[in-house]
């Protein structure tokens, strides 16, 4: 279920942003599991998490429960208050869904991967640390969820680069909380419009949009997304988060009151014929396009 408690974490100390002369600086822990790499600054209380599953950093089974328990010993540690959200693979943020764990498993496989993906989306759209994602490549789909959910995004400057919801194009209808998350940032229109044609936005019509909040050059990603940590985090965090919480807690609140109802809904929707079929048509697309 969701973690999302807003007073948790306001009565934290907060690390100071710069170390007392004569002290020795303060540890960068880091952790890593195959999928994800997450290296902590205790000194300024920002972790930065960067995806490191090849060849697209799709949402495995696997990588969604990584990154779930990444966020959780984040959001446990004291000395952690934001998190950077980024790639370690060029090109690429996240393909989104890994198609292969929704074509022709069970039925037990079908509702533990959906259950990862609402367990993954609950607690990085509830999380109390301040949340920015460095869009370094394309974002489709799953990928560009994790980013919508975050407080803040920054893409690459690049054209090539595109990010957007596009299930439709798969033959696959984005689940009411992928909606209700797109529609907080963009607003009703555009996101009515974008989720019915699929759209992928190239990263300039991303920002125009207001799907991406600023484009940098690709070589000033991190540095800027740190300014902007820094930041938000100038603000005494119980303000910060009682306001998150109360943007955020209508739509959260909506999921967790009927999860076992959506695990149910995507078993039948992911079970019929018609999607098993399109989807290994769109798999199949996928490897002529490697060969």
């Amino acid at each position: 279920c969701c973690r999302s408690p807003a007073c948790d974490r306001a009565t934290r100390p907060r690390p100071s942003p710069l170390q007392p002369p004569g002290l020795p600086l303060a540890p960068c822990r880091s952790f890593s599991n195959n999928k994800i790499q997450v290296e902590l600054d205790e000194s300024s209380g920002v972790a930065v998490m960067k995806f490191k599953s090849p060849p697209v950093n799709s949402l495995s089974l696997e990588f969604l429960t990584e990154f779930s328990i990444s966020l959780e010993k984040l959001e446990n540690n004291r000395a952690c208050r934001g998190v950077i959200i980024t790639s370690a693979l060029p090109k690429i943020f996240s393909s989104g869904l890994d198609i292969t764990e929704m074509c022709g498993k069970s039925m037990e496989h079908y509702a533990e991967f959906w259950r990862a993906v609402q367990e993954m989306w609950l607690r990085l759209y509830g999380s109390n640390m301040v949340t920015v994602a460095a869009v370094n490549g394309s974002s489709p789909a799953g990928g560009c969820l994790i980013a919508l959910s975050c407080d803040y995004r920054i893409m690459a400057e690049n054209p090539k680069f595109s990010i957007g919801l596009n299930e439709a194009q798969l033959g696959i209808v984005a689940p009411f909380w992928f909606k209700d998350t797109f529609v907080n940032v963009v607003g009703q229109r555009i996101a009515e419009r974008s989720l019915q044609l699929g759209s992928l936005h190239p990263a300039p019509e991303a920002h125009k949009l207001g799907l991406v909040d600023e484009l940098v050059p690709e070589e000033k990603l991190m540095e800027k997304a740190a300014a902007v940590m820094a930041q938000w985090l100038a603000l005494p965090d119980h303000a910060r988060q009682l306001t998150k919480t109360m943007m955020r807690k209508v739509v959260l609140d909506r999921l967790v009151a009927h999860r076992e109802e959506d695990i149910k809904n995507f078993i039948t929707f992911i079970s019929k014929e018609s999607i098993q079929k399109s989807l290994r048509m769109y798999m199949e697309m996928l490897k002529k396009k490697k060969s």
